[in-house]
């Protein structure tokens, strides 16, 4: 897909025809914490903590980082499956975070979500047409056959034989279940889907047929996503730009050739060492930066850059001050102090493992 950079405040990337569809700012969810026989609140889990991002209609914005980062947070929350604490959710320029009832109901067949683990996300006792017609019987006006016709429809389309449309999901395979969650998503012809690590729980061997499909969709309905993903080489063969979260919080975000041939941010640098060279030669003799501890918890976040109880560049400065998020180069956003060196972030992150 050929991207465009616009010259907006974000130096976000465009989609074919320009439109940005969907826009983010200063979006926060906080799930709060409660104790005593009372309940009475004590603190607050950060899931996600104060992110801005647009996508584009036709674009592919990747979204990579550790477990329990806030990554299937923001895909909730920009489908009101979560309701944003504070921020901004804008489809099309309406403000979804103030939409509801019945105006929220008509905006969702647009907007649909592709969950990680395809064997709890269908529902065991329904057959497969029964699970793919629901959104067709709770949101379009045809009768029995006309489902009937759609379902088949949408099975041949993700590569599934119609004939077992009224088999359970326990009888399919796992990477069959997931082309099942699909046609359930594209039911309605949404103009935006969230992909929450679709191809997390499925054989390695089945993961490129599920991200084929995906593009394959994508090509030939005008499709957008925000793909979740905690594999950042998987993510370079869909995405058009990547956003890498750490703890509730953007560290990185730039087009995909950009993110992988000339990251600024330690954390970027971290999760490119732990990606395999299929090299032997290259894999046995390149430097790996590993990090040291586990990711801190939402609900106590370290003091400014939330990144420096593990960076190992992290100075007295990052445990005071929150970095800013800036443009270092155009549509090229980073949040760390010293992104701007001299020195280039990848020779002073391997200096100091």
């Amino acid at each position: 897909m050929t991207v465009e950079r616009d010259d907006t405040t974000t130096g976000e990337a465009y989609g074919s025809d320009g439109a940005r569809l969907l826009s983010v700012t200063d979006i926060t969810k906080y799930f709060p914490i409660k104790f005593g026989v009372f309940r009475r609140h004590v603190g607050d889990v950060k899931a996600v903590d104060g992110v801005s991002f647009d996508i584009h209609r036709g674009e592919t914005l990747g979204l990579v980082g550790e477990s329990g980062s806030g990554k299937s947070t923001i895909g909730r929350v920009v489908l009101q499956l979560h309701r944003a604490t504070e921020g901004s959710v804008l489809f099309e320029g309406t403000e979804l975070t103030e939409t509801k009832g019945e105006a929220l109901r008509k905006i969702r067949p647009r907007m649909q979500m592709v969950f990680q683990d395809p064997h709890t996300s269908l529902n065991p006792r329904m057959t497969v047409a029964a699970i793919i017609g629901e959104p067709l019987r709770e949101h379009t006006e045809g009768n029995a056959a006309d489902r009937q016709v759609r379902v088949e429809e949408l099975l041949t389309i993700v590569g599934l034989d119609p004939k077992h449309a009224n088999r359970y999901p326990h009888e399919f395979s796992g990477g069959q279940r997931q082309r099942i969650g699909i046609a359930r998503a594209i039911a309605l012809n949404p103009d935006f889907i969230v992909c929450d690590e679709p191809i997390a729980a499925l054989d390695v061997s089945i993961q490129a047929q599920v991200i084929n499909l995906l593009e394959k969709l994508q090509s030939e309905m005008g499709l957008t996503y925000l793909f979740i993903s905690h594999d950042l080489a998987m993510v370079r063969h869909i995405a058009d730009r990547v956003a890498v979260m750490y703890l509730g919080r953007f560290m990185e975000l730039a087009d995909v050739d950009t993110v992988y041939e000339n990251p600024m941010h330690p954390y970027t640098l971290a999760l490119h060492s732990a990606v395999p060279v299929p090299d032997p030669a290259v894999e046995a003799t390149r430097k790996r930066i590993i990090l040291e501890g586990e990711i801190p918890s939402p609900s106590n976040p370290p003091s400014g850059c939330t990144f420096h109880t593990r960076c190992p560049i992290a100075q007295e400065r990052c445990a005071q001050e929150v970095p800013e998020w800036r443009e270092i180069e155009r549509g090229h956003w980073v949040s760390c102090h010293f992104a701007e060196e001299g020195v280039t972030m990848m020779d002073a992150v391997t200096a100091a493992v």
